[in-house]
């Protein structure tokens, strides 16, 4: 019978690892850089109800969807699309949504281990005040002829010929971060000259990727024991520290205040969503990669619950060391909380900083707190390269055959994604970076997960896909994802395209507008590409019908338990020829039925003679007869 099984693939060496190395893709960067930013962008406290209700109706049963769906294919992103083979060009845009964002997620890691090198000296250069606009931010009961003073006579041993009491003060992390890490152009049409410790820094994180996937899964499941679980401790301490600085409560109050205007507009709605499914990585493959080890009776729906849930609540958490902060920069200069520092998602680099500064013993904290950062963005991208890998490696079995071979390739993407982010480590990358950020995780995320339902839910069905969860957890699954995979997910999706497609607004300049779409583009063409393709070749009426193999996999359920079955027979085998008072021969008759325990060698020997043989001489027909046997001779 063909199971579709293809070569052996290694397995989680504990379901623990699985669990981790999902909060560890989920939970990185975009919980304490992109999340606070999008509150901070739509209006605080209102962005929290759209967020909550997509993670209730769009992100756990989308989770749940992708996680079943690699479950029980047993195969990546690209070659699980047995189910419905026209429609294998959205394993294609997955893995190309991944490609993306490897390549530019590693920049933002470089810009955390950049400030981490910062961090190595006594005084920390994001505290002190190095150019006229961040010398009044921090002044108090300013007057004309102070400001006055300050223009020649001040701590930068600068002239300052341009203060006045009405300039703006920045706060000194904020030039640090784009002046001195950035060296910010102030446009991406301006992109200037490559940043070379920003490129170091990148080399050497694709340098740790390389390191840590050398063996794949293997390595990677004992990796994230640490990586997914020490950010807590470190957010933790900011966060007490945070709750005590002057102006905290204001922000927190900030971030928990909705302004119920926000919910008006389609945009706070459309970056919830796609915050969702950028958070929880939807759509990018890597939930179908990682799920794609597991066991094939693993209880994948309860972890479709706790990761959802445990990545939000983190992202939540992480929102309140965020906002007590703009509280207490607000505070500082005298200004409402929106219009406390620029936005973007350089809003952790500019925010956290800022808090750690306040703190005693500032460098310490500075060191564990960048050290955690990158540990956070290491966690995401280790996903999110094994996915590209598996994804290339699971289509081309025959190929990557060899141990060799399998290290040279994942060399190559290391490089690849090395050369091709080099553009954004220049003076106006950042820019580059938002723009594929935006391009990237918009409309190919949501459209990738529109396909998803109709492929799985509506051409495949949701009858037969429920039979397929039946096969691997031995019931159906609840009422809550029949609603939502057939009609509340999908609509919902669809309402966010349409409403993020009517808000669009013009690029400026109209270059990279064009830029914006021909990435659009390039991501999502596969799916009509291959679909042609492969219904020209075999006709149109193959869109409805899964290969055969995919139904067969349900036997796999079967499988293993004739295997559980033969594994406890073997176990149960007695070979008893001791007398009654040998005590630690009955002691191995009341223990023989526990599966974790060792077999004697007496036993071994006794499984490699002729029958199973039990106290009376007999053979014993099945495990319920040696187990009566067993307990009678227990009672001699």
């Amino acid at each position: 019978m063909d199971l579709d099984q293809g070569p052996v693939r290694s397995q989680w060496g504990k379901q623990i690892e699985f669990v981790l190395t999902m909060i560890g893709y989920a939970v990185g960067l975009g919980n304490v850089w992109r999340f606070p930013y999008l509150c901070f962008k739509n209006g605080g406290g209102a962005f929290l109800i759209p967020y909550t209700l997509s993670l209730i109706f769009l992100g756990i049963p989308l989770f749940a969807l992708e996680c079943a769906f690699g479950q029980y294919g047993g195969k990546g992103p690209l070659s699980i699309w047995s189910i419905n083979p026209t429609f294998k060009g959205l394993g294609v845009s997955m893995v190309v949504a991944s490609v993306f964002v490897f390549i530019y997620y590693d920049v933002i890691i470089a810009w955390g281990l950049r400030f981490l090198v910062a961090s190595f000296t006594s005084d920390l250069p994001w505290i002190k005040c190095h150019d006229c606009s961040c010398l009044l931010y921090d002044a108090k009961n300013l007057t004309e002829e102070i400001v006055e003073g300050l223009k020649y006579n001040n701590s930068i041993g600068q002239n300052c010929t341009d203060l006045s009491l009405n300039s703006t003060a920045d706060s000194p992390s904020e030039l640090y971060y784009y002046k001195e890490i950035l060296h910010d152009s102030g446009s991406i049409e301006e992109s200037g000259d490559v940043l070379w410790p920003l490129l170091l820094c990148n080399l050497f994180a694709f340098l740790v990727i390389f390191l840590v996937l050398l063996k794949g899964i293997e390595t990677l499941g004992k990796v994230v024991y640490f990586t997914a679980t020490f950010p807590y401790v470190l957010l933790t301490i900011l966060l007490i520290r945070c709750a005590m600085l002057d102006g905290a409560y204001d922000g927190v109050l900030y971030y928990l205040t909705p302004k119920w205007d926000r919910l008006s507009d389609a945009t706070a709605w459309s970056d919830a969503a796609v915050q969702i499914f950028f958070s929880l990585s939807c759509c990018m493959g890597g939930l179908v990669a990682m799920s794609s080890y597991n066991k094939f009776n693993n209880n994948i729906i309860r972890d479709a619950f706790v990761v959802p849930i445990v990545n939000c609540m983190t992202s939540f958490y992480a929102g309140f060391v965020v906002f007590s902060t703009l509280g207490y920069m607000a505070k500082i200069k005298g200004v409402p909380i929106e219009k406390v520092t620029a936005g973007g998602p350089g809003l952790a680099f500019i925010v956290y900083p800022e808090a750690i500064g306040s703190m005693p013993v500032s460098t310490l904290w500075a060191i564990l707190f960048f050290f955690m950062l990158c540990i956070l963005g290491f966690s995401t991208q280790f996903s999110a390269a094994e996915t590209i890998m598996t994804s290339i490696i699971d289509e081309f079995p025959k190929f990557f055959n060899t141990r060799k071979r399998q290290t040279i390739f994942r060399i190559a993407v290391c490089m690849m994604g090395f050369i091709l982010g080099i553009p954004m480590v220049t003076q106006g990358g950042s820019h580059l970076l938002n723009l594929v950020d935006e391009a990237v995780l918009g409309f190919p995320l949501l459209l990738i997960g529109l396909f998803e339902y109709i492929v799985i839910i509506y051409l495949y069905g949701f009858n037969k896909f429920s039979q397929d969860i039946n096969a691997m957890l031995g019931r159906n699954p609840f009422i809550y994802f029949k609603a939502t995979w057939i009609v509340i997910s999908p609509v919902l999706l669809l309402a966010v395209v349409v409403f993020k497609a009517y808000q669009m607004e013009d690029f400026h300049p109209g270059w990279v507008g064009l830029l914006y779409y021909l990435i659009v583009v390039f991501t999502m063409m596969w799916v009509p590409i291959l679909y042609f393709h492969y219904s020209l070749k075999h006709g149109l009426w193959d869109i409805m019908k899964p290969k055969q193999s995919w139904i067969n996999r349900r036997k796999l359920s079967e499988l293993n338990k004739e295997d559980k079955t033969s594994e406890v027979n073997d176990k149960n085998t007695l070979f008893i020829n001791e007398a009654p008072g040998d005590k630690d021969k009955l002691s191995y008759v009341n223990t023989a039925f526990d599966d974790d325990i060792s077999k004697p060698h007496d036993l071994k020997d006794a499984e490699m003679g002729n029958g199973n043989v039990t106290g009376n001489g007999s053979l014993a027909k099945s495990a319920d007869d040696r187990k009566d046997s067993a307990n009678e001779y227990s009672r001699l």
